[in-house]
């Protein structure tokens, strides 16, 4: 197979993104040739069969002169424009060079493209995973060929074209050097982006209900960043509550980090809160169970994931109350090793990335 895969960044260093790169790897194990376009491109270290085209963005202090198209946003518009070009030259370039077409996350790749793809008889798999249905996933789910989703919660939806893979990681990578007993503060740590649907509000209440009922010393380590304005709102939020709740000494703001230190923390990590709500396989929870690190979540989807162990580290809802209570009841637990292997073998079972690649491949 000769593949094409369109994504938004193939960058192994990006915090958000860096997963994508040993996708990569997997799928160039499984082709013949992998040609990938992305918007961005950042470092990255491919096997020779894989060849990286960027859409790229215009050049950081480029200006359109001052007057009614700057005025207008041009500027903006223009940059969209470029990159338009550069999409359907690479395309026409291309041509010849695959015969599938893979999407990765950007149902508006397949709103550009696929009415082309399809008069050419070229097969177009969309891999999407979010709650959002908006006009561009509803109009690539009339040109895809076939769409792969992580979790039914996680494609709203209806298709007869859907596939339910399952999530995927590389557990292998994940998996922590053997602990020694941690004499320090137990570490309870949540990963991802700063933002309001990661509710760690909620997580900053609980800790000020239970701080003064243990005797264990904690603190909560946020991975992540603000990105948008609203997250940098949402920032100062949290950091309000810290103060008036006389957090700030057992808060651990680490900022955003690359996908080599992320491993690094979940080895330090006794603990992850994921509260996110219900809508797919988040990878955080994924990648705390194969670091063999108990998750307390929300998501429901992970119900199946954390049998027979629901009651302990399944949230019901988002309430203050029941998440101080599942909080104090893991950090005194005298089991959680085990318990973490046991979510580390279940992890390795039913998430792991080569398999999920050999389903895409398989499937397109």
């Amino acid at each position: 197979m000769k593949l094409l895969i369109l994504t938004q960044k193939v960058d192994q260093r990006d915090p958000i993104l860096g997963f994508f790169h040993r996708w990569l790897e997997e799928l160039a194990k499984n082709c013949e040739q992998v040609i990938v376009i992305a918007l961005g491109v950042g470092d990255f270290n491919l096997p020779a069969n894989v060849r990286v085209l960027s859409l790229g963005k215009p050049a950081q202090g480029w200006s359109l002169p001052a007057g009614r198209l700057g005025a207008l946003g041009g500027e903006k518009w223009w940059g969209k424009f470029l990159v338009l070009i550069k999409f359907f030259t690479y395309l026409w370039q291309e041509r010849h060079n695959y015969d599938k077409v893979f999407v990765h996350m950007n149902p508006i790749y397949v709103v550009l493209a696929g009415w082309y793809w399809r008069l050419v008889g070229r097969p177009v798999g969309l891999w999407y995973t979010h709650r959002q249905v908006d006009w561009k996933l509803r109009i690539a789910e009339k040109l895809a060929t076939v769409i792969f989703t992580a979790a039914p919660e996680s494609f709203q939806l209806k298709s007869a074209k859907l596939i339910v893979t399952g999530h995927g990681i590389d557990t292998v990578a994940f998996v922590c050097p053997a602990k020694v007993r941690n004499t320090g503060s137990f570490v309870i740590m949540a990963v991802g982006r700063l933002t309001r649907i990661k509710h760690l509000d909620i997580l900053l209440k609980a800790a000020t209900l239970f701080k003064e009922n243990i005797s264990t010393p904690f603190i909560i380590r946020l991975v992540g960043e603000a990105v948008t304005a609203d997250d940098k709102k949402y920032l100062s939020e949290l950091q309000s509550i810290s103060h008036h709740n006389q957090l700030e000494t057992l808060i651990d703001w680490r900022g955003a980090v690359s996908p080599e230190q992320i491993k690094t923390l979940y080895c330090e990590a006794d603990l992850t809160v994921n509260l996110a709500p219900t809508g797919g396989l988040d990878k955080a929870v994924l990648e705390s169970m194969a670091a063999g690190v108990p998750v307390l979540t929300s998501n429901q989807a992970f119900r199946d994931y954390l049998s027979p162990y629901q009651n302990d580290l399944l949230l019901e809802g988002l309430q203050i109350e029941e998440l101080s209570e599942k909080l104090q009841a893991l950090i005194v637990r005298s089991d959680r090793g085990e318990l973490g292997l046991a979510l580390q073998r279940t992890v390795a079972v039913r998430a792991d990335l080569s398999q999920l690649i050999k389903t895409i491949v398989s499937k397109l």
